[in-house]
């Protein structure tokens, strides 16, 4: 039985579902853009279940993309590159 709730909200979300074929794999990612979390964007690879919540400055530090969902270094790339174009913070 739940004892005290943290937090129970409610938010409006833009889902954006992807599939694209890079150099090195397919991916399958689904994109959640709210306003929480400071603005960054949920991202999970649904390959592999693996999930961030991803902003601007998260794409800039080397490694961090193929590290939080799951991918080799040249697929973190691929996708880095991707989400360049698509997240807006």
């Amino acid at each position: 039985m739940v004892e005290m709730f943290l937090y129970d909200e409610e938010d409006e979300a833009k889902i954006q579902f992807v599939g694209f074929v890079g150099e090195h794999s397919r991916y399958d990612l689904t994109l959640i853009y709210t306003d929480r979390h400071y603005g960054k964007t949920i991202v999970l690879n649904t390959q592999n279940n693996k999930f961030g919540i991803i902003g601007k400055d998260d794409l800039e530090e080397e490694g961090y993309i193929s590290h939080i969902l799951g991918l080799s270094p040249e697929e973190g790339e691929e996708v880095t590159e991707y989400l360049h174009d698509v997240i807006d913070i």
